[in-house]
């Protein structure tokens, strides 16, 4: 089985961690790095996990080397592995946004197999949605297992060219933030209109989780679904009468540009 390495164990990185360990990977298959001993030691308390400080040794021990840093940190981690250990066998996997195969294949002073990822914070939960882009030096073999990491903590779709990763930002990446601000926003109007705290979270959450359980379970358009609790004239009729007068479709789509476009400057401040 192959041996993977995470270097750097933020959120992401243990998100996935947990999704593998879940779906059976053996726990001394997986080691983590990171400067701070804080939360890889937490990492291998909780689940098993190998740690280091040392990003050298972390590359050194894996097949697959998950580079979840910061983005303005992953090309001198990359040229740090590629000047302390052989990587000419191994697969990258970055999950930072806006740093293109072509900076990190530089970095790493080699057009090393790199697949490029673009999770979304549900894969804390098992519930994520990825997109991921292969560079041509990645084979079969390499995307299996690239697909069955992402697997272990939500849905995959597989991008034929690289600038989709942006538009995956646009549309899973930063997407569960404007659901939370459209919760947020349902949450404080129901404070206003005499709810308690606790039963304004419950109502919202809730209709938000039973909203999503629909679509799932259904195979009909969102927007039938949509039309099936809109009756004429009524309630949720008004409500959705209000929302195109004040603009949303056009909002949520100057949103998700928005998005695009800071992605698209930070491959390029790279």
């Amino acid at each position: 089985m192959k041996k993977i390495a995470f270097i750097g164990a933020g959120n992401m990185a243990r998100a996935i961690i947990i999704g593998l360990v879940n779906a059976g990977v053996p726990a001394n298959n997986i080691i983590v790095a990171n400067p701070s001993a804080e939360k890889r030691v937490q990492l291998a308390n909780e689940f098993g996990v190998k740690h280091t400080e040392n990003n050298i040794e972390a590359g050194d021990f894996a097949d697959i080397v998950v580079l979840s840093v910061k983005p303005h940190l992953i090309c001198s981690v990359c040229q740090q592995l590629s000047q302390g250990i052989d990587i000419s066998n191994k697969l990258f996997v970055s999950v930072a946004a806006g740093t293109t195969v072509a900076q990190i294949q530089q970095a790493l002073n080699t057009k090393a197999p790199l697949v490029r990822v673009m999770p979304n914070t549900p894969s804390q939960l098992g519930l994520g949605m990825s997109g991921l882009y292969a560079s041509p030096e990645v084979n079969e073999e390499q995307i299996a297992a690239s697909d069955k990491l992402m697997s272990a903590v939500g849905k995959t779709i597989w991008l034929e060219t690289e600038d989709k990763i942006n538009d995956i930002i646009a549309v899973a990446g930063s997407a569960p933030a404007y659901f939370f601000l459209f919760m947020e926003a349902m949450e404080k109007q129901a404070k206003t209109l005499g709810f308690t705290k606790e039963e304004s979270r419950m109502l919202v959450q809730q209709t938000a989780l039973g909203a999503a359980q629909m679509v799932e379970h259904n195979s009909m358009a969102i927007s039938t679904l949509r039309e099936n609790v809109t009756s004429k004239g009524g309630t949720t009729f008004a409500a959705l009468e209000q929302f195109r007068k004040d603009g949303i479709e056009q909002m949520v789509s100057n949103a998700m540009n928005a998005a695009i476009t800071r992605a698209e400057e930070m491959s390029k401040e790279g």
